[in-house]
């Protein structure tokens, strides 16, 4: 499906989209990959990546911003799948600068799905957060509202083939602005910051994220939100995977952060399906029926929710040390 096509992804210079455009030129024969992103000096970097490098003639960098609608409609001519990365992603961020966020997080998805319409894209997958499920800080609510619109644009396409779609997932190991990068400069002086010693997160490897996208974008039929089954970690227990006796200081919770985190509301379950290894949350219980049986799934009780803290799969401090390891040499590799 993604052979002699042409794909392009916006946030592609973040840490999924370096991954993704890895895994797809090692896997596969694109016609042409477009990294469509706002940052110079990250796309200057990134040129110099060896898989980048190896596969230049199919490579084109655009800058652009999702909030500029008329770079898109450009950039996205004759693409056939794209995959909207592009997001402000800090809580933090977003508390203090609720208009940017808007700007980018909502109208940027508005443009996007607005521009793959008028170029006849076949397939658009956007990446959404935990944080969208009944979210209590704006970054949340944001992609909330992104999900929405990228869920409902496949009622009015019209005659129109294009597709849209959703991925939600949780935190993504080590990836840039996470805690595993604070804790790591936190080791040098042994003495940690944590805001509550109850908080759980939900965690997916950036390797595991890649291949979820790749499998979501192979079996998405539009209007589909799939969530991983993933495990989930105690924020105490990755302190202590990272020193045996830490100094802990407990700082609070920051506005809009919550201690547990999840990705399938109570309110989601009567639309939700279990598809073994992910879920799929459709915008209807009719939807809901008619695509159980495509998707091989199995309908989700009322009662049901995935959140961090009742989640049946926990990392041990074994399992994250392993994993804080792994981080270590793909940092001193990058």
């Amino acid at each position: 499906m993604f052979n002699n096509k042409i794909v392009l992804i916006t946030g592609g210079t973040g840490s999924f989209g370096k991954k993704f455009c890895e895994y797809l030129l090692n896997n596969y024969k694109p016609k042409k990959l477009i990294i469509f992103s706002r940052d110079e000096l990250k796309q200057y970097e990134m040129q110099k990546k060896s898989y980048i490098v190896k596969n230049k003639k199919k490579i084109r960098f655009f800058i652009g911003d999702v909030r500029d609608k008329s770079r898109l409609e450009t950039a996205l001519h004759g693409v056939n799948t794209v995959i909207h990365a592009a997001a402000l992603k800090q809580v933090d961020t977003a508390e203090y600068n609720p208009f940017e966020t808007i700007k980018t997080n909502v109208h940027g998805a508005e443009n996007i799905i607005q521009a793959s319409l008028f170029n006849k894209v076949e397939k658009v997958l956007a990446l959404s957060t935990d944080k969208a499920s009944s979210p209590i800080n704006l970054y949340g609510a944001s992609k909330l509202l992104s999900d929405k619109l990228f869920i409902s644009a496949n009622q009015f396409r019209g005659s129109n083939k294009t597709i849209f779609s959703v991925v939600r997932y949780g935190n993504v190991f080590g990836s840039r602005g996470s805690v595993v990068l604070n804790f790591l400069e936190n080791q040098k002086k042994n003495k940690f910051n944590i805001t509550n010693k109850n908080m759980t997160r939900f965690s997916i490897t950036l390797d595991d994220s890649v291949k979820f996208v790749f499998l979501c974008l192979k079996k998405m039929m539009g209007s589909e939100i799939f969530v991983p089954k993933i495990p989930s970690y105690k924020l105490i227990d990755l302190v202590y995977a990272f020193s045996s006796r830490p100094k802990i200081d407990i700082i609070g919770i920051r506005p809009g952060e919550k201690i547990h985190e999840e990705m399938i509301s109570l309110f989601d379950s009567p639309n939700t399906i279990d598809c073994k290894n992910f879920f799929v949350i459709y915008p209807s219980q009719e939807m809901r029926n008619v695509r159980k049986k495509i998707m091989n799934g199995i309908v989700c009780s009322n009662k049901f929710s995935y959140s961090s803290d009742t989640n049946k799969n926990f990392l041990k401090i074994d399992d994250l040390k392993k994993l804080i390891e792994k981080q270590k040499k793909i940092i001193l590799n990058a």
